[in-house]
């Protein structure tokens, strides 16, 4: 071998051994996603923090492979619209969000940042997706299936109370998936023989005229379809329940905070479900070809301190098929 090959083989080996370590030494890619928020932290409380525990667990630190800008509503819908497009302007890899409001403004802000809903409630009657097994377009994540929980809520509130006639129902007509979901809770309850008081809360001013309304005509039994603003007061609502004598039921920590009954999904496995989704997109998935996330377990709660305050026995039929009891 010439001497002239020799250097020439030499100087080809240093360049890939230099090439190699200086690969080596630059720093992981930081991946940077955005939490868009309807509510606010501490609402989310132990959600989040599944959240977090699962992208820990995936390999994710926060300021060394990833960061999260987090945006937060606080129930105020009007400012969903503007903190996403701080998140777009920022060009996040990806966005996180909670609830339907920061999901549709997530949707109208980009089409190309994919979307991780952590917790939605009829994605596809929403028109968020096309379908749960392909979502067709950037959105993609988890769905409560809350919405349709209502009739179950009343059931169990009729089993508790075999003589309920009239229930109240707080409503959103502006969420975008409460109109959809009212013709199944009225079918429900029609199938039960009650009847329905549909009282309409858009914002916490109105929740304020609702309750006091509802102090005035009391209903039999009290229920709400899932929305960020009642996830913000159900303490409020609980204890606006018990003082006026009424059963009350609804989603998420309700019967922790007062009420009678929860029923629903585990929204600490939905946000960590959330996690492995996005984690999938952040190593290369495409959100249309990722099939939406379904709740598999559905919780009974039940606060039997609420009961007793209320004069209520709960029936051994319903105390069997809880999962847990508030002594």
């Amino acid at each position: 071998m010439s001497q002239i090959k020799r250097r020439q083989l030499l100087f080809a080996s240093s360049a890939l051994l230099f090439a190699s370590r200086l690969r080596a030494q630059q720093p992981p890619r930081v991946a940077r996603v955005g939490f868009l928020g309807n509510s606010d932290r501490s609402t989310l409380g132990n959600y989040l923090d599944a959240f977090h525990r699962e992208l820990r667990a995936l390999g994710y630190l926060e300021g060394r492979n990833i960061l999260i800008e987090y945006r937060w509503a606080e129930g105020k819908y009007e400012r969903v619209p503007g903190l996403v497009n701080e998140l777009v302007r920022l060009k996040v890899d990806a966005i996180v969000t909670e609830g339907s409001v920061a999901t549709q403004a997530a949707k109208n802000a980009t089409r190309t940042i994919p979307i991780v809903m952590a917790q939605v409630g009829d994605p596809v009657g929403s028109g968020f997706i096309q379908s749960l097994a392909r979502p067709g377009a950037n959105v993609t994540g988890v769905t409560t299936l809350s919405l349709g929980l209502v009739g179950k809520q009343m059931e169990l509130l009729k089993e508790i109370v075999p003589d309920l006639g009239r229930v109240a129902v707080l409503w959103n007509p502006e969420h975008p998936g409460h109109p959809r979901a009212m013709p199944d809770i009225e079918a429900a309850a029609r199938n039960m023989g009650l009847n329905l008081q549909l009282v309409e809360v858009r914002t916490l001013k109105e929740l304020n005229v609702a309750l006091a309304g509802l102090a005035r005509n009391r209903p039999g039994a009290l229920t709400a379809v899932s929305e960020p603003i009642y996830d913000s007061q159900q303490e409020r609502i609980a204890e606006f329940a018990v003082q006026h004598g009424l059963p009350s039921a609804y989603t998420k920590a309700f019967a922790d905070m007062g009420g009678l009954i929860s029923y629903g999904a585990r929204f600490d496995d939905l946000f960590r479900l959330a996690a492995v989704v996005l984690d999938k997109i952040i190593k290369g998935a495409k959100p249309a070809d990722l099939p939406v996330e379904q709740p598999t377990k559905f919780e009974l709660i039940i606060n039997l301190k609420t009961a007793r305050m209320l004069g209520l026995k709960i029936p051994q039929s319903v105390l069997l098929r809880a999962a847990r009891v508030i002594e």
